[in-house]
C-alpha cells in the first residue's frame, strides 16, 4: 500500500508528524489542528476564533489531499473546557456552516487536561475517504 504524506505551504511546518497521510484507497488520516497560524502563533481571543482557525488548518490539509467536507467520515474534537464550548455553541455553529456547510460526519466530543500548545484550548482530528480520481 503507498501513503503519501500532505503537508501544505498554508499551514505551519510540522516536526515530527504530517499533517495529513492518504493511503492508495483514499483513506485520509488528518492530524490534529489547533488554533496555530501559518506563522506559527496560536490565535487568541478565545474558543469561537481558536474554532475558526482549527477548521480552517484541518479543511485546507484535507483540500491538499484533494477532499472538502463532503468527505469527512469522522472528526474527534479535543477541549480544554467543555462547559466554554457549550456556551458558545450558536457562534461555533454559524462557524461550522460557513466552512463546512451542512456537512456533519460521525463526531466525537473529548474533555482534556491539555493540549501540546499550552496557547490552544482546542484541537481537532479527523478521517476522510477520499475518491481516487480526486488528489
Amino acid at each position: 500500500m503507498s501513503v503519501s504524506r500532505i503537508n501544505p505551504p498554508d499551514l505551519a511546518r510540522p516536526s515530527g508528524f504530517s499533517h495529513a497521510t492518504r493511503s492508495g484507497s483514499g483513506t485520509v488520516h488528518l492530524a490534529g489542528q489547533t488554533a496555530m497560524t501559518a506563522d506559527g502563533v496560536i490565535v487568541e481571543g478565545g474558543i469561537v476564533p481558536q474554532f475558526r482557525q482549527v477548521l480552517s488548518n484541518l479543511l485546507t490539509a484535507l483540500r491538499a489531499a484533494g477532499g472538502g467536507p463532503e468527505h469527512l467520515l469522522s472528526v474527534t474534537v479535543y477541549l480544554l473546557d467543555i462547559p466554554g464550548y457549550q456556551e458558545h455553541g450558536k457562534e461555533i455553529g454559524a462557524v461550522w456552516r460557513e466552512l463546512m456547510g451542512k456537512e456533519y460526519p460521525a463526531m466525537t466530543g473529548v474533555g482534556v487536561t491539555a493540549l501540546w500548545q499550552t496557547e490552544a484550548l482546542i484541537e481537532i482530528a479527523a478521517v476522510a475517504e477520499v475518491p481516487q480520481d480526486r488528489g
